[in-house]
């Protein structure tokens, strides 16, 4: 279905609740972009610019053919793009604005990236996060929802979880908690039967993974609505009213995800990851989210309408990231995914043992559920999706990686030629966008604005870290080795878990 355009009420409305510290940031921004700009030869601003059209471009026909247009739907698709930019790649070099080398080519798509992502993704998050709180609002009537709590191991959890779900401002003749325990080896399931009532309802299961709990707590369940809760983690007061809403609103949204917040910020570690939480959710994933693409629903706090589970299968054992592989296939099916205000806060790796553990079943299981769905890439049929979406997910996936550790070789290159003052301008320049769309994000999210101390690790170091992670799992799921689930060393209990579910086959 087609997305309502919005009123030029509504858009008046947005545009006068615009905060002047958000106007300040972006004004601020015109200052490295300037900078950056003088120091760049007249060639590579005129490549930059022309890469900025052909990409404006494509997305406003890409907007208008799926929105207004479906007949036109297989007309200059990504395949298109991919061609026009290969064009585009010979133009530049016998045009001389470019040397013709890939170290040229990665610092030219480096700096095109960063100034799409400030000036196309921020601008679309910040006027969406206007919009939404014009229009956004609780339910008038709370539909009867069922929450899956699917547990492993996760004594000295599970009871704050289900506590917590006990108190959260929701009518309580109106929801159910299932709560599936996969075989675990500790106190979980004994600690989870202690709150068994008529509304808390607990069953066991031989262990078999995340998604083997899930479809098994779907058995149990009664409601069109269903809500996934990790066990580990903690509903706000008012997480449930809010992640149902959307449904009542529109209904041909098919999953909603809610945002998430880390609760251990204790260390140098937890403090990158909320940071870089802050600038995924509030600015990459409001983007998606103004178009109905948002690409995770995660475990930790997420609602599906039960019709769009069945439609799919509900849970699938191929991927390591279950809810990746899931939401995929609920935007698939036809239906929209977006974001709700609900909040849930989750426990995040303290250390970089248990963080590379984390990031190592995340990553390799991305690039499953990529390869596992590579016909989004192929087909134009699937619109925003396979337009804006996918190929998005394709740059941060595939090319960011390699470009973050070119870069970084470069710019050691650099030093050690004695081009000091080069490398300088490219730090301060990389550094002072980060921090500002760090900073939008903290703005939105009415976050802790001592975060952006840490901005400058998401440049280097943070960001090197996750790069060669990625570069890793990627090798890893190209040669199908083993691919067993990992977790982190949980907090409060001092213990690993060894593996939550069976060894997963790669399908890729």
């Amino acid at each position: 279905m087609r997305r309502a355009p919005d009123s030029f009420g509504t858009v008046l409305r947005a545009l006068g609740s615009v905060d002047w510290r958000v106007i300040l940031l972006f004004v601020s921004a015109l200052v490295p972009f300037w900078l950056l700009i003088d120091v760049m030869n007249d060639g590579t601003i005129y490549a930059v610019a022309l890469l900025g059209g052909i990409l404006v471009t494509y997305i406003g026909w890409s907007y208008y053919v799926v929105e207004y247009k479906p007949r036109y739907q297989d007309l200059l698709a990504t395949r298109a793009l991919v061609v026009v930019l290969l064009g585009y790649a010979v133009t530049i070099v016998a045009l001389e604005w470019v040397a013709p080398s890939p170290l040229a080519f990665v610092h030219l798509g480096a700096i095109a990236l960063i100034f799409f992502y400030y000036w196309f993704i921020a601008l679309v998050a910040v006027y969406h996060d206007l919009i939404g709180h014009t229009t956004t609002g609780l339910p008038e009537e709370y539909p009867s929802i069922s929450v899956l709590v699917p547990a492993y191991n996760e004594a000295g959890y599970v009871g704050r979880t289900i506590q917590a779900l006990l108190n959260a401002d929701y009518p309580r003749e109106k929801f159910e908690i299932i709560v599936v325990d996969d075989g675990s080896t500790d106190g979980t399931l004994a600690e989870a039967k202690s709150f068994a009532s008529e509304v808390v309802t607990v069953v066991s299961k031989r262990n078999g993974g995340k998604y083997s709990a899930l479809n098994y707590g779907l058995l149990f369940a009664e409601s069109d609505i269903i809500v996934t809760v990790d066990a580990d983690s903690i509903v706000g007061s008012d997480a449930l009213k809010r992640i149902v809403a959307p449904f009542e609103k529109r209904e041909n949204v098919g999953a909603v995800a809610s945002n998430v917040t880390i609760w251990n910020r204790d260390s140098l570690v937890t403090r990158c990851q909320q940071l870089e939480y802050t600038i995924g959710v509030n600015i990459y994933r409001r983007m998606l989210d103004y178009f109905g693409i948002v690409l995770v629903v995660p475990g930790c706090l997420g609602a599906y309408r039960r019709e769009a589970l069945e439609d799919v299968f509900a849970y699938d054992p191929e991927t390591l990231t279950e809810d990746f592989d899931l939401t995929v296939k609920v935007l698939k099916s036809g239906r929209r995914v977006i974001v709700s205000e609900a909040r849930v806060y989750t426990e995040a790796p303290s250390t970089w043992k248990d963080l590379y553990k984390q990031r190592l079943r995340w990553y390799r299981g991305n690039y499953m559920t990529m390869f596992k769905h590579w016909d989004l890439v192929t087909d134009p049929s699937y619109g925003l999706l396979h337009r804006l979406a996918i190929p998005f997910r394709l740059v941060e996936m595939f090319f960011l990686p390699f470009a973050s550790w070119i870069v970084l070789g470069y710019i050691v290159w650099l030093v050690a030629i004695g081009f000091a003052a080069q490398v300088l301008a490219l730090l301060v320049f990389f550094t002072s966008i980060v921090f500002l769309i760090a900073a939008l994000g903290v703005q939105i999210e009415g976050e802790d604005w001592s975060l952006l101390i840490y901005a400058p690790l998401l440049v280097i170091g943070y960001k090197q870290f996750h790069d060669l992670l990625n570069l890793k799992c990627l090798v890893d799921v190209l040669r199908k080795q083993d691919l067993s689930w990992t977790n982190a060393t949980r907090v409060e209990q001092g213990t690993e878990r060894t593996n939550s579910g069976v060894h997963v086959r790669d399908q890729s």
